[in-house]
């Protein structure tokens, strides 16, 4: 007899969770704007991002005054011409032999640097008399200048150096590097953090964002005449915002791959892995969102909060800029941001190819993380006016 109520109750509780998850998903097919601008905005990203800042900066224009017609420096100017031919890091500009026409036009943004190349280069070079040139450097913009002054620095120490086109040299240390995985270009390193923020927009469009524009609305009220308990609410709204935030996630992830041609096995350990990711990173947020807008009743809030808490998850979490180069109060939080081991996970699965023994502290803190969040949004959750 007990067994048989045991199982009526699980049988009436799985109908009012179900009701709830419905109600959801019928509220979110009435509204297709939201869910069509949480797949098309990460794509752009990735599309823009990607596509603009390159992984390593090129066709810097620089202008060279040489005043000098020795030999040492048109060997300056065959390197300098190398690396715009090479790597393309820069466009050599000779536009004039005016020192001061081209720092004017460093000054007026026409050029990134200007390289001063002296009448006595050669000479001094030959005479052992400490060689100088001038580099006039527009630091306002930190990057581009280190990235010349590298060049720069790079063509000017190789001009004693003899090109040995077959043998290596017996006395030279000769570095011979090997790369552990296959070559990982700056748009394919995006993905993971695009497929990360397409989850993000979703699920500030699903789950607890419903509850506060129905407690807006006054809809909620309507909860009140029923027999849904708070954990059937909250399981509800985060089962139905998972549902939508899993089909968004691995069509955003599929769009990436064929963009940036990242080469996936279809093994059942990757896949698995894949899955088991990107769920936990759903729930995680999800649950996340709850404990923030519980208890919040107008959608103001969920826009004031939306912009606040993807700069504070989304740029510690290693998508764009390693975390092991952040300050250490960022590393500190990047150790509780459940965006940092989803990003690191996603990451290892691409690009190394891991399995999910990899990847089990990203997935056990998700986890961890998850039913720390779901149990406090039940409990701090009110079911009252």
């Amino acid at each position: 007899m007990n067994k048989k109520i045991g199982i009526i109750e699980l049988e009436i509780n799985m109908v009012r969770l179900i009701a709830v998850v419905e109600r959801d998903l019928k509220k979110l097919k009435r509204n297709p704007v939201v869910l069509a601008m949480s797949i098309i905005m990460p794509i752009l990203y990735l599309f823009i991002m990607g596509n603009s800042f390159q992984g390593k900066l090129q066709s810097l224009p620089l202008v060279v005054v040489n005043q000098d017609s020795g030999p040492y420096s048109r060997r300056v100017m065959e390197n300098l011409r190398s690396i715009e031919a090479g790597l393309k890091t820069l466009i050599i500009l000779n536009t004039t032999q005016d020192e001061k026409d081209a720092i004017d036009g460093v000054r007026k943004g026409r050029y990134k640097a200007g390289l001063i190349i002296p009448p006595d280069f050669s000479k001094r070079i030959d005479l052992k008399r400490r060689p100088e040139v001038g580099l006039f450097l527009d630091n306002t913009d930190g990057i581009s200048s280190e990235t010349l002054r590298g060049a720069v620095t790079g063509a000017l120490n190789s001009i004693n150096s003899d090109y040995v086109s077959i043998r290596e040299r017996t006395d030279q240390i000769f570095l011979r590097d090997v790369n552990l995985y296959r070559k990982v270009d700056y748009y394919q390193s995006l993905v993971p953090g695009v497929v990360i923020m397409a989850i993000f927009l979703t699920v500030f469009t699903t789950g607890a964002f419903n509850l506060v524009m129905d407690r807006f609305l006054g809809i909620d009220e309507c909860y009140l005449l029923t027999p849904l308990s708070k954990s059937d609410i909250v399981a509800g709204l985060i089962i139905s915002g998972s549902s939508i935030t899993l089909m968004i996630a691995v069509l955003i992830f599929s769009v990436g791959l064929i963009m940036t041609g990242i080469p996936f096995s279809l093994e059942i350990g990757q896949f698995a892995s894949l899955l088991v990711t990107i769920i936990l990173t759903i729930l995680s947020l999800l649950s996340l969102m709850f404990v923030i807008l519980g208890r919040a009743k107008h959608p103001r809030i969920v826009g004031a909060l939306a912009g606040f808490l993807n700069v504070i998850l989304f740029f510690p979490s290693g998508a764009i800029y390693p975390i092991a180069s952040f300050p250490q109060w960022l590393k500190t939080f990047s150790k509780i941001n459940p965006e940092a081991y989803a990003v690191h996970a996603l990451k290892s699965i691409l690009f190394k190819g891991a399995n999910l023994g990899s990847i089990l502290t990203d997935v056990a803190f998700l986890s961890v993380f998850t039913i720390v969040m779901m149990t406090t949004a039940i409990t701090i959750f009110k079911r009252t006016l």
